[in-house]
């Protein structure tokens, strides 16, 4: 029942930032990227600025930049399709590099890119600094669906279980000379991911029952809320975040 508490995207350390209550980085993190996405794309100053305030985030929170550029790989397939805006959208032409281009695709393209690749990082950061089970204590705090929270904390907690669970049923597979490796062998594998999630199922029905004899309502416990709850100071630093962000997009609304 201890699993799950950390996850691989967090980052150890003792920083301004990792010391923040939860629901306070959760809170400036989603105001932040709202802030981001309703900026125009014309906006080009701005963007620089968000920048700027996701790298200063970075060095407070002690968040290597190499740590943070091979996370964010992830948005990949949003930079590929920015990449071939240019070249698919109608509309006036423009060269760059020698290349003809859709002024309007250029235009989408930078946005997709931009906000995208801004969102990304300041997730990271949330994630990089905040433990998955402090995410949910945060997310529970401010008042997210119980569903929501519920759902989320019973797989956080046995997610290790249920990898277990599929190892050893690997290795019982295994000693038995079943090693599906190609497409006509994948009958076994399927087999087994049923076993899995029957075996999953059954699991589940005997742990609520056992929680809920011990007086589970439904809710998170009281005790994950004790302690480290969000001082006054702590909402200003953190508010201090989205509201720097919004006032660069007021001062670029108005020169624009």
């Amino acid at each position: 029942m201890g699993a799950g508490h950390t996850h691989p995207m967090y980052v150890h350390g003792h920083s301004p930032v990792h010391h923040l209550a939860p629901e306070v980085k959760i809170a400036a993190s989603v105001l932040f990227t709202i802030v981001v996405v309703a900026t125009p794309r014309e906006l080009l100053p701005a963007f620089g600025a968000y920048a700027l305030i996701v790298a200063v985030l970075a060095v407070l929170a002690r968040v290597p930049a190499g740590w943070l550029a091979r996370r964010s790989l992830i948005e990949l397939p949003f930079v590929a399709t920015a990449a071939l805006l240019p070249f698919f959208a109608a509309g006036p032409t423009t060269t760059v590099l020698g290349l003809s281009v859709a002024v309007e695709g250029l235009w989408a393209g930078w946005n997709i890119l931009v906000k995208g690749t801004l969102g990304v990082l300041i997730a990271l950061l949330l994630a990089a600094t905040t433990p998955a089970r402090d995410v949910l204590i945060g997310l529970d705090r401010l008042r997210t669906p119980q569903a929501i929270t519920q759902i989320a904390l019973f797989m956080l907690r046995y997610l290790d279980v249920l990898a277990d669970e599929a190892r050893r049923m690997r290795i019982a597979r295994l000693s038995r000379l079943d090693d599906p490796r190609f497409l006509w062998q994948l009958t076994g594998f399927a087999a087994g991911l049923g076993t899995l999630f029957l075996r999953a199922f059954e699991r589940g029905e005997r742990v609520f029952l056992a929680m809920r004899s011990r007086g589970y309502t439904g809710r998170l416990p009281a005790a994950l809320h004790e302690g480290s709850l969000a001082t006054a100071r702590q909402w200003a630093a953190g508010a201090a975040v989205p509201v720097l962000a919004a006032a660069i997009l007021l001062v670029g609304r108005s020169t624009l």
